[in-house]
C-alpha cells in the first residue's frame, strides 16, 4: 500500500476517517516527521527520499514544485490532491479507492487529482 506523508493543513476528519477504513494504512504528518514549516519543494524532495506519497489540499503551490521536480528529472514519490471543496465522505472514498488500487510505482512521479 501507497506510504503517506500529510501535509500541514490536511484535513483531520478524511485522515481519521482515511485511517478508520484503512487501519493498516501507513501516514505520517509533515508535524510528526519534524517538517512542519518546511517549504513544498523541501516536502517533495524528502518524500521522494522516505517512499511517501504527500496528500494535500495544495494544489497550487505543490503542483508549481512538484512539476519543476519532474523536469528537472528529480524522483518524486507523487502528489494526491484533495480539493478543500470535497466533501469529507467523497474525499474519504475517493482516497480509500486510490490507495487500494493504486501502487507506489503507478503514482510515483505524477500527481492524482480527487474526485476520480
Amino acid at each position: 500500500m501507497i506510504r503517506l506523508l500529510t501535509d500541514e493543513n490536511f484535513d483531520n476528519n478524511i485522515l481519521g476517517g482515511l485511517i478508520r477504513r484503512l487501519p493498516q494504512l501507513d501516514v505520517v504528518s509533515v508535524k510528526q516527521a519534524g517538517l512542519a514549516g518546511k517549504p513544498d519543494i523541501f516536502l517533495l524532495r524528502w518524500a521522494a527520499k522516505e517512499n511517501r506519497t504527500i496528500l494535500t489540499h495544495d494544489k497550487k503551490t505543490m503542483t508549481k514544485y512538484a512539476n519543476e521536480l519532474l523536469a528537472q528529472g528529480e524522483p518524486m514519490a507523487g502528489v494526491l490532491f484533495v480539493p478543500n471543496s470535497l466533501p469529507i465522505g467523497r474525499a474519504i472514498n475517493d482516497l480509500e479507492i486510490a490507495l487500494e488500487c493504486y501502487s507506489e510505482w503507478e503514482i510515483r512521479n505524477s500527481t492524482l487529482h480527487l474526485p476520480l
